[in-house]
């Protein structure tokens, strides 16, 4: 395990050099999306109002409050990733992401597709919104905000972390370590729990 701590945006190189387990903190620019603006763009055909190449992409629907032309944080936390997981191949294929932060990670073909492109996965700790909402400088730009709550959102960040690597640019993936790792004591758990069982009353 090793520390990084990023500027945004990423190069491939650095994308790269990253393995799972390591721990990174970003400093810099992380764009903000959710389901509502992936189908917005991918389903209905509407071509996304910034590019992405070398960023992050933070999967959340921020609580914002709009107080004249500026956007205000209120809250900014992090929902689970694994349902938007269609959209991240093209985001990464046709708009150049580098990352994806959120919970729960990310599936198969998304991790065949950052090996390709040299991208991560970095997994963000459950529950923490409210020190990921102070790491979060500014709301600088919101695009489509008619679909606010799941705008799409520039945000600059300092120091955002810690995040895990859990989802690496060499085809790894820790959720798929972690499976393996509980997968193989079962046999030893089932043979512990017959042994200890009691007769059950007829």
């Amino acid at each position: 395990m090793a520390k990084y701590h990023l500027e945004t945006p990423f190069t491939e190189d650095t994308m790269r050099s990253l393995h799972i387990e390591d721990v990174v903190t970003i400093t810099g620019h992380v764009f903000g999306m959710r389901d509502k603006n992936m189908i917005h763009c991918f389903d209905k055909g509407n071509e996304l109002p910034v590019r992405l190449d070398g960023f992050p992409v933070l999967h959340t629907a921020p609580s914002l409050k709009r107080v004249n032309d500026r956007w205000e944080k209120i809250c900014i936390g992090t929902t689970t990733s694994t349902r938007m997981d269609r959209f991240s191949p093209p985001l990464m294929e046709t708009y150049g992401v580098r990352a994806f932060i959120g919970k729960s990670g990310l599936y198969q073909n998304s991790l065949e597709v950052m090996k390709r492109f040299g991208a991560c996965y970095f997994a963000i700790v459950g529950g923490a919104a409210a020190l990921e909402t102070t790491q979060i400088e500014e709301v600088e730009e919101v695009y489509w905000p008619e679909l606010h709550p799941e705008a799409i959102y520039k945000f600059r960040v300092r120091d955002l972390g810690p995040l895990i690597v859990a989802m690496d640019a060499h085809g790894n993936s820790l959720y798929d370590l972690v499976r393996a790792q509980v997968e193989s004591k079962l046999p030893d758990v089932y043979r512990r729990f017959a042994s200890d069982s009691s007769p059950g009353i007829e």
